[in-house]
């Protein structure tokens, strides 16, 4: 998950510090999800993936589309 963090991260413009605040932690404390050196929360993936707009199933790498699918036609 750490890649497809700093991909969508950078994708969409956002410095670590702007999501750490957005998700009210410190900066240190997301680096350290985004390289992979500590467990995420499920809390704070839920968060993130509200950010990016995408699925948790994506951002745990369980598929590689990051369209987010609402099941509504």
């Amino acid at each position: 998950m750490d890649t497809r963090l700093r991909e969508m991260r950078t994708k969409h413009r956002f410095n670590q510090k702007k999501v750490a605040d957005w998700l009210k932690i410190s900066q240190s404390q997301y680096s350290l999800y985004e390289t992979g050196k500590r467990e995420i929360p499920i809390y704070i993936i839920l968060k993130l993936a509200g950010i990016y707009g995408t699925s948790i199933d994506y951002l745990l790498k369980r598929t590689d589309n990051p369209e987010l699918n609402t099941g509504r036609k």
